[in-house]
């Protein structure tokens, strides 16, 4: 909040524009458990200048099935400096095929400082070569928003 006739610095004027990130996958994840997994490359670790920064995070899926199971799903979720967000992105493993699916978290980032964000990947049910996770579709994008 700007209150009148206040100064305003340049560097408080620029933490107004909202500053986005992105991180591609580098390589496939295989999901076949339902222990969490760091997707290769969907990894942010970035600096906030102000307590209480918002973020806006979505994640891309691009998954394939290998073996169907009509209970098995392949989940996705987003961990903010190791914790795990509320909401997981879901594709069902009932037929062989291949989709991209997505989720989107927004939240604060409590402290000023360096923060990482991070996509995992695993199922809900243990599958024998159950699927991957594809690297050629598969992004995460984070937009900060910092408080002037």
């Amino acid at each position: 909040m700007f209150l009148a006739g206040e100064f305003l610095t340049a560097d408080r004027l620029n933490r107004l524009q909202p500053v986005d990130y992105e991180a591609p996958a580098t390589a496939a994840l295989a999901v076949a458990t339902t222990t969490y997994a760091d997707i290769p490359g969907c990894s942010l670790t970035l600096n906030t200048t102000t307590p209480g920064a918002a973020f806006k995070a979505w994640g891309v899926f691009d998954c394939s099935v290998t073996t169907t199971n009509t209970t098995a799903l392949i989940v996705g979720r987003l961990l903010v400096d190791g914790v795990n967000q509320n909401g997981i992105a879901v594709y069902a493993m009932d037929t062989a095929d291949r989709a991209t699916i997505g989720m989107v978290w927004t939240g604060t980032l409590g402290a000023a400082g360096s923060h990482t964000l991070k996509l995992q990947g695993a199922l809900t049910a243990a599958v024998a070569s159950g699927g991957s996770i594809l690297q050629s579709d598969t992004k995460l994008l984070v937009t900060i928003t910092e408080i002037a």
